[in-house]
């Protein structure tokens, strides 16, 4: 019996999430959980229905992807668990790919494979940690200029070519392919992340705790992307922001902590004042609603108070 589980988090993806277990159906793994977020588009009897074998696990009250990857991964008893987005489809034999990996590196709690769009084209998915001057999920503002220069752009992070396995500081929680043990010894997913960095808090907590993180393209997984943020797509600049300003209270302090928030503050005004502008020559209505929108989102962020959880 295979020492390996695969977890979907699923809200509101039914389309996707069929997709998804057509593939993850045939990897060689003990048992398949969904881990459904109170989704209300039918994914929960189409699970059921076409896929019986699949454990399926829900939380009507939508308690975010880390708490729902928790939970998923609860009802798992092996070694590792490949922890997936409902919008990814795997090839076949990926499964057990990284768990060989995971077994030949045994200091490695997290392993990352290679993902790719749609159309085949690559999609980076390792990266630096955060540091005060560039909060996470944001884009590298070297990138550009080092990626034309050959000497140097396969040494730099944002502009590797993704081509070998290396340690790196974190990868794209897409496709993670989990150490059970590692992750049971740092708490799991910290579930004040209700989307976006809760990855990036994970891995610097198996840092701290002598983990390893590793970018893996022992087999490649095509994701799809922002298959359930997109149909909220105002709500999740906001927590995307507020999962970033989480972070840096959770793991800064004193001079880092103020310049971290200053930069994120000086970021989140600058937007504002780029948007307003922007809505005041726009003509086209849903251009309009759009930047409306986004205007909404940097008041809120910048008035934004931490919560005693985050301090």
């Amino acid at each position: 019996m295979s020492r390996s589980s695969i977890v979907i988090v699923s809200f509101n993806t039914r389309a996707h999430l069929e997709e998804c277990l057509t593939t993850v159906c045939g990897q060689d793994v003990s048992c398949i959980v969904v881990a459904d977020n109170g989704s209300t588009d039918g994914s929960v009897s189409m699970v059921r229905r076409t896929f019986p074998s699949v454990v399926v696990d829900v939380d009507e009250s939508n308690p975010g992807y880390g708490a729902g990857a928790n939970r998923g991964i609860r009802r798992c008893g092996t070694d590792d668990v490949l922890l997936l987005n409902s919008d990814t489809r795997l090839a076949a034999g990926a499964a057990a790919a990284l768990t060989v990996y995971l077994d030949a590196h045994p200091k490695v709690g997290v392993a990352g494979p290679r993902l790719v769009n749609q159309d085949g084209t690559l999609q980076r998915s390792a990266f630096r940690f955060p540091s005060p001057l560039r909060p996470p999920l944001q884009s590298d503002p070297l990138a550009p200029l080092i990626a034309h220069i050959p000497g140097l752009r396969e040494r730099y992070l944002a502009t590797w070519s993704h081509s070998e396995a290396r340690p790196v500081p974190y990868v794209m929680g897409a496709a993670l392919a989990i150490r059970r043990r590692a992750f049971d010894e740092v708490g799991g997913f910290d579930e004040s992340f209700f989307m976006y960095a809760e990855e990036v808090d994970l891995c610097w907590r198996m840092r701290a705790a002598g983990w390893d993180t590793h970018f893996a393209p022992v087999t490649t997984v095509t994701h799809v992307g922002r298959a359930s943020t997109r149909q909220y797509r105002a709500h999740m600049l906001e927590r995307s922001a507020l999962s970033s300003l989480t972070f840096y209270r959770r793991h800064y302090s004193g001079l880092r902590l103020a310049q971290a928030q200053l930069t994120m503050r000086a970021g989140m005004s600058l937007r504002l004042l780029r948007d307003a502008a922007r809505y005041l020559m726009a003509a086209d209505a849903a251009r309009r609603r759009e930047l409306r929108d986004n205007l909404g989102v940097w008041r809120r962020v910048l008035a934004s108070e931490p919560s005693d959880g985050a301090r």
